[in-house]
């Protein structure tokens, strides 16, 4: 059970504490928790029932498909994808189909990887550079309640952490169905009177397309850190190139009368090419009751995607395939100051903080194709994003068994566009103001419960907001460039039966205009107000020290608030996720896991006459250890060969030999069918 602390009693804690990376949004604890096992979700650990981190040992004892499930840790998340994977994953939370990231703001180590005013998609977001065997944790929050959360994060965030150092070295190599083949070598060493960390990932997949996705993966992560828990800095380089063919979503006539086979693609120069390179410094201070932190980051990228989504509709003769591309330029910086103090008898815990980012794109464009050889420019774009945002927070602990947190953040945008299209050029600014209020209570009888409630944003799209035409000359009128977001969660999280630790969270969540995603044109588009509502159960039960399970359900409910003769429901937004978790480890020389996950049916148009399917998946892992350091490990996804979709669109497209109007159809990215991947691990 958590109990109030003296100032003394918390500098004792702290020095106790285990070491904790150099982010500029660690926060020091008001009160000291115990942790054990795969979580850090004890009653006492969060400051909403929806929060919670999840550690190594976990993340390496599940099996992914793509390296963007990492983000299906956290609860109530599904990553799926709708191309080929050197494309940013498909992510659906909390009754959103978030499209590339367009409401789910996502870090690694103080980095944002969210993309403002980007190619393909607002708040795009592109994991596949991540090498997983280096990530040290995932700490995931949901909703509007946090002062040090702005852009893309109304349905929650994540940051994922990367290790200082390994306890090991890693040598690994994976064999796989459809030419699949990855290869990964990690270690950490001391050098220079700090630590050398190292990982290289190489990777090649064909998957069971009937074009052969060809990806060519290649990435890289060197940190170098010194210092421990008090006081520390670190240098970190990533690099990362990949290029793939793809096989988009495909319509379900042509499947149906024998045209298509489910894995043919009807654009086979469908595809793209990624790089990404990154350089961050992070830094920590830390003393009984005080903390500075800061990160600061600079990030150089490319983009080239090749997508043909209505085939033949506009441009019957060549094709509809067209490019959309950017190269960008990213530089931020992330500081929080954190002191404890008391003031009338209260421990308090306070905090102020700012965060600065600097997005160039030069160019960013929108081209049609003919087997990715460009025919023309629709629309070539040059700009600039900026943005400030500042926050302060309090912490009071009114007595035992009463916190409150009281927060406000206040961030500042600035838009210069320079287009190829004659008046949408021009400068646009906006700022918003968000207050946050929690209050925790308890925990009594190993329970505690949480009231939550927040004001958020998402950006638009830079463009958007300084537009006055489209491509083809018709007028259009600039549209908002921060859209406010609501939200509120009443929960609870309770320990009470001895190895389980269970929470619960209704929540709300109230969206000024939609993101919404246009599946013909491949783009997100500003729509009307929105809400959401939902419940969430989490369930995580250590019933023996080699056997962990996990249970998480979440059901919601999204509907737009504006009426519109089209209807009312939301195109995408997910209303169930259910997923379950066995993990068996240190069994004798075996183990292994099943995990199972369900995400629902899902309106596919606002009158919702055309629903999706729900998708069922199963996932086995089997492996044995033959000494210490090595261990050969067998998983096996999609168990059952179910054929289901990984998404589904419906839109109009056109066909050769189809009427000029085209047929509104639903279109379908099925999953992969069963597939098994052999990894040899060597630990040195």
């Amino acid at each position: 059970m958590r109990s109030r602390h003296t100032l003394s009693t918390i500098a004792m804690a702290l020095a106790c504490a285990g070491p904790q990376p150099s982010r500029a949004d660690e926060a020091l604890p008001l009160t000291s928790v115990t942790i054990t096992g795969h979580y850090n979700n004890a009653v006492g650990s969060s400051d909403a029932a929806s929060e919670g981190s999840i550690r190594a040992e976990l993340i390496a004892s599940r099996p992914a498909l793509r390296t963007g499930e990492l983000l299906e840790f956290v609860p109530g998340m599904i990553v799926t994808q709708h191309s080929g994977d050197g494309k940013a994953n498909q992510y659906f939370l909390r009754g959103f189909n978030l499209d590339h990231g367009s409401d789910f703001a996502t870090f690694v180590d103080g980095m944002p990887i969210n993309m403002r005013s980007h190619a393909h998609g607002q708040g795009y977001s592109d994991l596949n550079f991540l090498i997983p065997e280096l990530v040290q944790r995932i700490d995931y929050k949901k909703g509007t309640y946090f002062a040090d959360e702005g852009d893309f994060a109304s349905a929650g965030a994540a940051h994922i952490r990367l290790a200082d150092q390994l306890k090991q070295g890693l040598a690994s190599v994976t064999l796989g169905s459809f030419g699949y083949q990855r290869g990964v070598l990690a270690d950490s060493f001391g050098a220079a009177g700090g630590t050398l960390l190292y990982g290289l990932e190489l990777n090649r997949n064909n998957g069971p397309w009937d074009v052969p996705e060809r990806v060519r993966k290649a990435s890289a992560t060197v940190r170098y850190s010194r210092g421990g828990k008090d006081e520390g800095d670190s240098v970190t380089a990533m690099a990362y190139r990949n290029s793939w063919s793809a096989t988009d979503q495909i319509p379900l006539r042509a499947v149906q009368s024998g045209q298509l086979g489910r894995y043919a693609s009807l654009d086979a120069s469908d595809g793209g090419d990624s790089d990404r390179y990154s350089l961050a410094y992070a830094m920590h201070k830390r003393s009984a009751a005080s903390q500075f932190a800061l990160d600061a980051f600079l990030l150089r990228s490319t983009l080239n995607l090749f997508s043909n989504f209505s085939y033949r509709l506009d441009y019957p003769e060549q094709g509809d395939q067209f490019r959309q591309s950017e190269r960008r330029t990213v530089a931020g910086l992330n500081a929080a100051q954190t002191w404890i103090v008391t003031m009338g008898g209260l421990d308090m815990r306070n905090k102020i903080g700012v965060q600065t980012r600097y997005d160039k794109l030069a160019p960013i464009g929108l081209y049609s194709t003919i087997a990715r050889a460009t025919t023309g420019t629709v629309r070539e774009d040059r700009l600039r994003e900026t943005s400030a945002g500042l926050y302060a927070e309090n912490v009071t602990q009114w007595s035992p068994a009463l916190r409150s947190i009281a927060g406000l953040r206040y961030d500042d945008f600035r838009f210069d566009v320079d287009s190829s299209i004659a008046g949408n050029s021009g400068k646009a600014s906006a700022h918003i103001v968000a207050p946050k209020l929690s209050l925790i209570v308890g925990p009594w009888n190993k329970t505690e419960y949480f009231l939550n409630y927040g004001k958020g944003f998402h950006s638009n799209d830079a463009r958007g907001a300084t537009q006055t035409r489209l491509a083809d000359g018709t007028a259009s009128a600039p549209v908002t460039p921060l859209v406010a977001t609501r939200g509120a969660e009443i929960g609870m999280r309770s320990e009470l039966i001895p190895g389980l630790q269970s929470s619960l969270a209704l929540w709300r969540l109230n969206i000024a205009s939609e993101l919404l995603f246009v599946g013909d044109a491949g783009v997100t588009e500003p729509s009307r107000a929105s809400r959401r509502s939902g419940i969430e159960w989490n369930n995580h039960y250590t019933a023996a020290p080699w056997l962990l399970f996990d249970l998480d359900l979440a059901v919601s409910r999204a509907r737009y608030v504006q009426h519109g003769p089209e209807g009312d429901f939301i195109p995408g937004a997910l209303n169930r996720v259910l997923s379950f978790g066995a993990t068996v480890n240190d069994l004798g020389r075996w183990y292994g896991g099943f995990e199972l996950r369900h995400f629902g049916p899902r309106p596919l148009t606002e009158d919702n006459s055309v629903r999706s399917a729900s998708t069922t998946l199963a996932t086995l892992r089997a492996g044995y250890q033959f000494s210490p350091r090595t261990s050969l490990t067998l998983d096996v996804f999609n168990l059952f060969d179910k054929q289901a979709s990984d998404i589904d669109y419906f839109y109009t497209s056109r066909l050769a030999g189809e009427a000029a109007e085209g047929v509104a159809d639903l279109h379908f990215h099925p999953v992969e069918p069963r597939s098994l991947r052999l990894t040899l691990n060597h630990r040195f």
